[in-house]
């Protein structure tokens, strides 16, 4: 492999908080091994654009504590044709640039692994998704942001709840996941949590809930993944709320809010350490891996053994936890 001597960094997909920290990290640790950074503007649909920006170690100054990302990011399809692809390696070589850091999710992971096999460019991936169900790393960059954003809302409405016997039900987002669910379910105090990867019956929901009003509980809180099979928080509380003609129902879907605002000191160093691997496996000489947190070591995998192991599954002991915590 030749001599790297230009890095082009991107963010593609969903933003998540901690992007920008990995993005500065990945600059600052090449211009340190004096190599040079291009940023990619809109991720893959840059490249097809022609939007690259010369990135120096003052592009990346004051940016740490910013959610979002600098860069931009966009969906492409037009890079899932071969015709995209190649006017994007057309642009990229013209650019100068050797070698590709994308942070981003499994779509992410997958444009790359099949960009760098069509035309021999060295690819490095970073885990950027809040749902955190990347294969890989334990830990995926703004997962951390996105749980803190939603418990300071869970605290917020316990205290409306608890003031005039509301039962709330809290939508979270998880298409495919239930991570985002399960962690603020829990530290959120939560009476029931319904996730995509475990199936729950309205009865069984109910008579969860039951139990929590035979306990004398003042207020109760259900967290729903926007991908459980039940159809979601107004489905839910509308068959629910039959039952409950005395609660005062109220629904909460908190959106988009869970991928903005400023990263937790935990996604500030986790993006820093990603960022700073990323670069230094590149100019290794490695490729087609994924960087990830396994315990409270940065290891790496195969592209393709991340992408095919999509089903991230949730800790038995966490949900039994949840159960117990509820009573």
């Amino acid at each position: 492999m030749q001599k790297i001597k230009r890095i082009g960094v991107f963010t593609s997909g969903g933003d998540a908080p901690g992007m920008n920290a990995c993005i500065r990290s990945v600059v600052r640790t090449a211009l340190y091994n004096n190599t040079q950074v291009s940023g990619i503007l809109q991720g893959y649909q840059g490249m097809i654009d022609n939007q690259f920006i010369e990135m120096n170690s003052r592009s990346v100054s004051n940016i740490i504590q910013l959610g979002g990302t600098i860069l931009k990011t966009a969906r492409c399809s037009e890079f899932r044709t071969v015709e995209g692809r190649k006017k994007a390696y057309d642009n990229i070589k013209a650019a100068g640039i050797d070698a590709l850091v994308g942070i981003g999710g499994d779509g992410t992971f997958t444009g790359i692994e099949v960009f760098s096999r069509e035309y021999d460019i060295p690819v490095i991936g970073i885990p950027g998704t809040i749902d955190n169900d990347l294969y890989g790393s334990d830990f995926t960059l703004g997962f951390d942001t996105a749980c803190n954003t939603v418990i300071e809302a869970i605290d917020k409405i316990r205290d409306t709840a608890a003031s005039h016997d509301r039962l709330f039900f809290v939508e979270v987002m998880g298409r495919d996941s239930g991570c985002i669910a399960l962690n603020t379910g829990i530290a959120g105090g939560a009476e029931a949590i319904l996730m995509p990867e475990k199936e729950t019956a309205i009865d069984d929901l109910i008579e969860r809930l039951e139990g929590a009003v035979a306990g004398k509980k003042t207020s109760t809180i259900v967290i729903i993944a926007e991908g459980d099979q039940n159809g979601g928080a107004y489905n839910i509380a509308k068959h629910v709320k039959t039952k409950f003609d005395f609660y005062d129902t109220k629904v909460t879907i908190l959106g988009h809010l869970q991928r903005g605002g400023s990263p937790s000191s935990f996604d500030r160093v986790l993006a820093s350490r990603l960022g700073f691997s990323a670069v230094n496996l590149l100019l290794a000489g490695e490729t087609r891996r994924v960087v990830g947190l396994k315990g409270n070591e940065i290891q790496h995998v195969p592209i393709e053994e991340s992408i095919n192991n999509k089903a991230f599954k949730l800790a038995p002991d966490m949900i039994e936890l949840s159960h117990i915590l509820a009573i």
